[in-house]
């Protein structure tokens, strides 16, 4: 049986990369290398990981992948030269720009509202985001978890500052929120799905009714400038890998349960939450609404200056003339 899965996911990814558009065809040769940065929850990196997919596609090319907890780490790392190409939510790219990175946003994947929650135990007399004015809420700063919490509160009429805010990573977020140390826990997937399952903790908020730009990709901008054909072929191959959460989805709930060390049922409920989707680039409504975001975090001093999204928005070359 895992052998004719093997066969089938290498027909695929064959056929997909024999039908790519006309970027795998340009003259642009490939880099010698490509370190990527990515999360456990980043489903089109991990399956495009484990099916080897970029290093088919691309034997000449050193293709390493590095781990990391959440977005702002990676930024810091893409940022200092460590890694060359990223994905994270909404914010970080948001912060490390106001920190004075030169990143830029090579490709965007629509948002996933589902797929990132307030939680609050079960029995908590917390029932609405209101009820949240004056408690400790957990999360990581400067990830997309910090713009859903940020926008709830907007939208249920509350400021940043009538929260308690607490900062930290994802696995340590977990433990307070389960030793009752904070009140409530802004959180996105596999995690929610895997508290979700544990029981005992209720949805108190997700991002349905929320603006949200999505999950990003970027890229240090001289390796963007230098690589613009190869990106657009490694986005291409994300893109299909994810399509295969929809085309095989028992076997990549068996794959990415094993990879990221998480029960079938978890990554079951994962996705459900996320629809396969393509990677796509930025247009100028997800330039305006990143812009409109990052305006309410400096109105909310959650940022030290102003920023200039578009200054900061790689367009491929093979693109340039239908840019809108």
């Amino acid at each position: 049986m895992r052998d004719l899965f093997n066969w089938r996911i290498q027909s695929l990814a064959l056929t997909g990369l024999l039908t790519l558009s006309a970027w795998s065809q340009a003259a642009q040769p490939a880099p010698d290398a490509l370190r990527i940065g990515y999360q456990k929850g980043s489903v089109s990196m991990v399956l495009a990981k484990s099916h080897q997919f970029l290093e088919k596609r691309y034997p000449d090319t050193q293709i390493s992948w590095v781990e990391f907890p959440a977005g702002p780490q990676m930024l810091e790392a893409l940022n200092v030269g460590s890694i060359d190409l990223g994905s994270t939510g909404d914010i970080p790219p948001i912060f490390a720009q106001a920190a004075g990175a030169d990143l830029v946003y090579v490709g965007v994947e629509p948002a996933k509202p589902k797929a990132e929650v307030i939680l609050v135990p079960k029995d908590s007399a917390i029932k609405t985001v209101a009820d949240l004015k004056g408690h400790k809420v957990a999360f990581q700063k400067g990830s997309s978890s910090h713009n859903l919490l940020l926008r709830a509160l907007q939208q249920a009429g509350l400021k940043f500052t009538d929260i308690q805010p607490v900062y930290l990573t994802p696995a340590d977020a977990r433990a307070a929120f389960q030793q009752n140390n904070v009140d409530a826990w802004a959180i996105w997937d596999p995690y929610y799905s895997a508290a979700l399952l544990q029981g005992g903790v209720r949805v108190l908020k997700d991002g349905t009714s929320l603006k949200q730009t999505g999950s990003f990709y970027l890229a240090a901008r001289p390796y963007a400038e230098k690589n613009g054909e190869f990106i657009q072929g490694v986005l291409d191959t994300f893109s299909q890998a994810d399509a295969l959460t929809q085309s095989h989805r028992q076997e990549s709930i068996t794959l990415l349960a094993k990879t990221m060390g998480l029960p079938e049922p978890v990554i079951a409920s994962y996705l459900d939450h996320r629809p396969p989707t393509v990677i796509a680039p930025v247009n100028e409504a997800t330039a305006v609404l990143q812009q409109q975001t990052a305006d309410l975090f400096y109105e909310n001093r959650l940022v030290p200056k102003k920023i200039d999204i578009r200054t900061r928005i790689w367009h491929p070359t093979s693109l340039q003339g239908a840019k809108s």
